[in-house]
């Protein structure tokens, strides 16, 4: 299959109202992949919820990644997360998680948190973090590291900050006079962004032009909010409201 229009979603943490609202955004798009970046868990109340509607998609899946928050539940590390309340939170996670949301994430999602694939002649690569540290050091504008200058296209997420930039890599290629092009896409997080914008962010990628559409589009927070009942520190509800 020719893939054409690409969505590229990350970091959904258990917010059900933002992903409800991205599946409504989608519904007229002509969508004819899917790529998933990780974290569809966690932070929120309705990680088993989220994953259900995941299973609900209907678009071939370019890549399903796992990613650092399914890696630290599944294993039971909680020692890289940064803060006291960040370990609680995932470990009341782990206490919720149904049967069917224990097997998606331990069987169906990559679970190396990483994949590469070819959308056409490109070469693509997908991570949840970065080459540095796959599951918990983020990509960000500036990156020059020669490793990704093989592949096409880097989805990343993790930071849960929107990126979209070009890096242009030396090459033996006159014809392009030595220059090899990767473009780096982040498509921000669905459910708890950090670009102080609280809109439910993803993105689309067509493949026949290069044109990358940063989404965001706003959903009902305080009744996600309303979901909040003292599991995990109110930090996790409130920050919903400023994308902090």
């Amino acid at each position: 299959m020719i893939y054409i229009r690409i969505v590229v979603i990350s970091d959904v943490h258990g917010n059900r109202e933002a992903f409800v609202r991205v599946m409504d955004s989608l519904k007229n798009e002509n969508i004819e992949g899917a790529a998933l970046l990780g974290d569809l868990i966690d932070y929120g109340m309705h990680s088993n919820e989220v994953i259900e509607m995941i299973q609900s998609l209907k678009y071939p899946l370019l890549c399903n990644l796992r990613g650092n928050h399914e890696q630290a539940i599944i294993t039971e590390s909680y020692d890289r997360f940064s803060s006291k309340r960040g370990k609680d939170c995932a470990m009341y996670t782990h206490s919720v998680l149904n049967e069917n949301t224990w097997n998606y994430i331990k069987n169906i999602q990559n679970p190396w948190g990483i994949s590469e694939f070819m959308i056409e002649e490109k070469r693509c690569a997908a991570v949840h973090g970065s080459l540095k540290d796959i599951f918990w050091k983020a990509i960000f504008p500036g990156e020059q590291d020669p490793a990704y200058g093989k592949y096409d296209y880097v989805f990343s997420g993790h930071s849960h900050l929107p990126h979209y930039f070009e890096v242009f890599y030396q090459a033996d290629n006159k014809a392009l006079r030595n220059k090899k092009k990767t473009v780096f896409i982040n498509p921000g997080s669905v459910g708890q962004p950090r670009n102080l914008n609280p809109a439910a962010q993803y993105c689309i990628l067509d493949t026949s032009t290069g044109q990358v559409d940063m989404r965001k589009v706003p959903y009902d927070i305080s009744a996600e909010q309303a979901s909040y009942h003292g599991q995990v520190d109110d930090f996790y509800r409130e920050r919903l409201k400023s994308g902090v």
